[in-house]
């Protein structure tokens, strides 16, 4: 099986990247071939809103890591995405890189009915937060990540297998033997 993995976070040695190399390094245990993305690292430039897309099904910007990025999502059988909380959502460049990658992601009926283009592929979610736990799902905290990113593998055809929330980081900012078990845990579903 091929397994991308998304990393949204900025920190190299933060919670996310932490979770997203056990899991890497649990899915080559297990035999499958890893790629793994960081979002900060990519080049790519905003949507613009044009349109082109949906009628071309090919952005009229000119090829940068957002469609490379595409590529590698196309040929995955499963992808893990990892992304801290922002304002109670998901980290803005890895929006910026979805929306980019919308025409590649879900296609539409004539009548502009949704039509996932990944059906059958797997996912995994993962979000963190410094809001204590339970509140980081009361708040909406990591719940907003992970339900803006189900919004976006729903339409696009991924059946999510699971999910990690981790609240509280700024007080907890390590991983215990229990979220380290779960990491390998959901791998090993996929």
């Amino acid at each position: 099986m091929n397994i991308l993995i998304i990393n949204a976070s900025p920190r190299r040695r933060g919670l996310i990247s932490g979770m997203m190399d056990i899991m890497g390094e649990e899915a080559v245990a297990c035999g499958h071939h890893v790629e793994q993305i960081r979002v900060s690292d990519l080049a790519f430039r905003p949507c613009i809103g044009c349109m082109h897309c949906r009628t071309h099904e090919k952005c009229c910007l000119p090829e940068d890591d957002a469609v490379r990025t595409l590529d590698q999502i196309k040929a995955a059988d499963a992808i893990v995405i990892g992304s801290p909380c922002y304002w109670g959502n998901l980290n803005g460049h890895l929006k910026m890189l979805f929306d980019r990658m919308v025409y590649g992601m879900m296609g539409e009926t004539e009548y502009g009915i949704p039509i996932g283009l990944h059906k059958g592929k797997k996912a995994v979610i993962v979000s963190t937060c410094t809001t204590p736990y339970p509140w980081n799902i009361f708040f909406n905290q990591t719940r907003g990540v992970v339900r803006a990113l189900k919004e976006i593998l729903k339409w696009s055809g991924f059946k999510v297998k699971g999910v990690i929330q981790k609240g509280g980081t700024k007080k907890n900012p390590t991983l215990s033997a229990r979220e380290e078990a779960r990491c390998r845990s959901l791998i090993r579903k996929l």
